[in-house]
């Protein structure tokens, strides 16, 4: 179903009815501090966001949420009129507060709103994908999704929304999403050090779904990140690099959404992630959740 096509690192997935780069690009780094406000180096973002498509990069994630709007806006400035390959993933259930929080905002007035939001923002007429993001800064949090998920399914069916996925949420809230209504992609944290979804990525897998991790690198201890760093030394890329080969190689359904705001970072990334790790290092990898 899935076959590498692109000279990117991990080839390509289908999600949905779209084929789309496993090696995406996250664009919430875009947004000022705190993921408030515009860039510091607009230019720069812009450039960045070209860069990514220039290398054939066709899975943007990004969201409403960011900056507010900041990101959408920098997406629409820097690619309209956007390629026919281009597929672009945003999410909702989360407003911004003036201290920079993320208060939930997941009933259904809400969630409308924030799809309209996002068509607004990003200039277009329906969205590729929308992510239910559930939980809190801290990780999925039990409880039902339906109200806020039914919501989205209602804006598919009125022709707003193409595809659904779930974002930091459990097993089980995926289960309940499914029992409503199809998704395409689940968006959990998910790294060498943070393993607690394994038995998920693997469902998901045979499914033919999606699983989206994001920090690639957040949460390590130094026990941790040190030797993260050896694999990285002995194999001649950065950290990141290994931390996404890693992912790209766990399962053919993990697709990588890495965020910089630096086009130089962004083809360190790239070039990075498509190093062969060997059994040796895999194991020494491996042995980091351990």
């Amino acid at each position: 179903m899935n076959s590498p096509s692109t000279d990117l690192p991990g080839g390509t997935w289908t999600l949905g009815d779209a084929t789309v780069t496993r090696f995406g690009y996250g664009a919430m780094q875009l947004a000022g501090p705190g993921v408030m406000g515009p860039p510091a180096d607009r230019v720069g973002a812009l450039g960045v966001l070209r860069e990514a498509v220039d290398r054939g990069i066709t899975h943007i994630d990004t969201s409403h949420a960011y900056g507010p709007g900041v990101t959408n806006e920098l997406v629409r400035e820097a690619l309209r009129p956007y390629p026919d390959t281009l597929f672009i993933a945003t999410k909702v259930g989360a407003d911004r507060d003036e201290q920079g929080g993320w208060p939930p905002a997941r009933r259904p007035e809400d969630v409308r709103r924030q799809v309209h939001e996002n068509l607004r923002t990003l200039g277009v007429d329906a969205l590729d994908l929308v992510n239910m993001r559930m939980g809190n800064a801290q990780g999925p949090r039990d409880g039902s999704l339906a109200p806020a998920f039914e919501t989205l399914v209602e804006l598919q069916r009125e022709g707003l929304i193409r595809h659904l996925g779930v974002s930091n949420v459990t097993a089980a809230q995926v289960a309940e999403a499914q029992s409503i209504a199809p998704i395409v992609c689940v968006q959990n944290m998910y790294n060498l050090a943070h393993r607690q979804d394994d038995e998920l990525v693997d469902r998901l897998a045979a499914d033919g779904i999606a699983y989206v991790p994001f920090f690639p690198l957040g949460g390590f201890t130094p026990l941790q990140a040190e030797a993260l760093s050896a694999v990285a030394t002995r194999v001649g890329v950065t950290p990141m690099a290994v931390a996404l080969a890693w992912l790209l190689q766990r399962s053919p359904n993990i697709l990588l959404i890495p965020g910089t705001s630096s086009t130089v970072h962004l083809r360190e990334n790239v070039a990075g992630a498509a190093v062969a790790l060997a059994p040796e290092d895999i194991d020494r990898l491996e042995g980091i959740a351990r």
